[in-house]
């Protein structure tokens, strides 16, 4: 089995170490129950023909529906997406979601396509996939270089296909073809809540604590934003290409307008001497919270031990390697793991689910309570395994899920059950 899942798979075993589990729960979460994979065929604007590889992946659906992103990328690949759909099973069952976990997406490179060749592709992609996906089964969402256009043009396609408006099959829709409010920052705001919601415990103060975010994306942006407006001090940045560190901080809302004026954070304004490195050295300048904001594997064998972070922060998926975890454990860094951290995206996306299929939508106002009312629980509880276990917050989120998984999976009976 390939790397990235193996590894993936150990927080699995190290989580069911710590509790008793039946056999058959672990057996059935051991591989996706199924995964597709298809060629698309585009047409160019040049009137050429180019064909792109593409999967998806429903992992687990135990507990309800599957849930989870698609991406589009030059390194996407199915054993990349089938690891992103274990993790999802695991983030829905943390957020008490009645979802399982999914995944999918497209090896291409996004950024290299016109506007209407990214029309035809995600249209080509529904096409291929819509037996498998749909609003009781499987619903997609955004991910890495897709967004709600994109989301809104498969939403199209596939209630073209099935013949009637289909507004559930996917979320993160524009607002205007039933989206939900909140959707845009939700990913950072989950891990801003989850923050402000455990600074006591771990003994931070807004005015004192200083913010590195690596991947300034819509969750990294986001994220800076909301804590910056309660005081804490911005002192890192970083995009695909460079990273930017001041220790006087900076406003991430001039940053940004800086970036899409200017294409680039160099020479951003801030409140200081402006140092320029690269993203791999933005990770082990001086802070108090690090944000891992942008792709998995960041933070590694070779570098965790120079984190100079007390907390590390996992919006990514997958930032921290298991090898980096035990480092990093080791020397008393807190990791918020990406399982909690980031499911404030997908626990609005359960949201824009609900709203479709009722036809009745929320305020601003409401989504944002509601994301409280239900991820701050959870963080409370995931910290208080952790100290009634005496293990990292990763294990403990899994131990939550994993909890929540058995239950679900046994419901249907069990090799003791069935023998008795």
């Amino acid at each position: 089995m390939p790397r990235l899942f193996t590894e993936a798979k150990k927080r699995l075993r190290e989580a069911a170490s710590h509790m008793s589990v039946d056999p058959d729960v672990m057996e059935k979460l051991k591989y996706p129950k199924e995964t597709l994979s298809a060629s698309l065929l585009v047409r160019m604007d040049d009137g050429s023909r180019r064909c792109f590889k593409a999967w998806r992946c429903r992992y687990d659906d135990t507990r309800g529906p599957t849930k989870g992103g698609i991406r589009f990328h030059t390194n996407v690949r199915l054993e990349e997406i089938m690891t992103l759909a274990f993790w999802m099973t695991f983030k829905c069952a943390v957020a008490n979601l009645p979802f399982g976990g999914a995944k999918g997406g497209v090896a291409v490179n996004a950024s290299k396509l016109s506007k209407s060749e990214l029309e035809r592709l995600s249209r080509a992609y529904v096409k291929a996939f819509h037996s498998f996906i749909g609003p009781d089964r499987d619903i997609p969402a955004p991910d890495m270089y897709t967004n709600s256009m994109v989301m809104g043009w498969m939403e199209d396609e596939y209630s073209a296909i099935v013949d009637h408006p289909s507004p559930a099959v996917i979320t993160g829709k524009p607002l205007e073809l039933g989206g939900s409010e909140g959707r845009t920052d939700a990913t950072g705001r989950g891990g801003y809540l989850v923050i402000r919601h455990l600074e006591k415990d771990f003994e931070i103060e807004p005015d004192k604590t200083s913010i590195i975010i690596q991947g300034f994306g819509n969750a990294g942006y986001n994220f800076a934003c909301l804590m910056h407006a309660d005081g804490y001090k911005i002192v890192g940045i970083s995009d695909s290409r460079l990273a930017i560190y001041d220790t006087e901080g900076m406003d991430p809302h001039s940053v940004h307008n800086y970036k899409m004026k200017n294409g680039t954070l160099s020479g951003a304004p801030s409140n200081g001497t402006l140092k320029e490195m690269t993203n791999q050295e933005l990770l082990i300048e001086a802070c108090d919270i690090l944000i891992p904001a942008a792709l998995e594997n960041q933070i590694t064998a070779d570098n965790a031990s120079k984190i100079q972070a007390r907390i590390v922060c996992e919006l990514a998926n997958g930032p921290v390697t298991p090898a980096a975890d035990k480092i990093l454990c080791e020397n008393g860094t807190i990791v918020i793991p990406d399982i909690l951290a980031n499911s404030g995206g997908v626990i609005v996306s359960y949201f824009e689910w609900v709203q479709n299929k009722a036809g009745y939508y929320w305020s601003l106002a409401e989504v944002h309570s509601k994301l409280k009312e239900r991820i701050e629980p959870e963080a409370r509880t995931i910290w208080k395994i952790s100290l009634e276990k005496n293990v990292d917050m990763r294990t403990a989120a899994y131990i939550h899920a994993l909890e929540r998984l058995s239950k679900a999976v046994t419901a249907h009976g069990t090799k003791a059950y069935f023998s008795s």
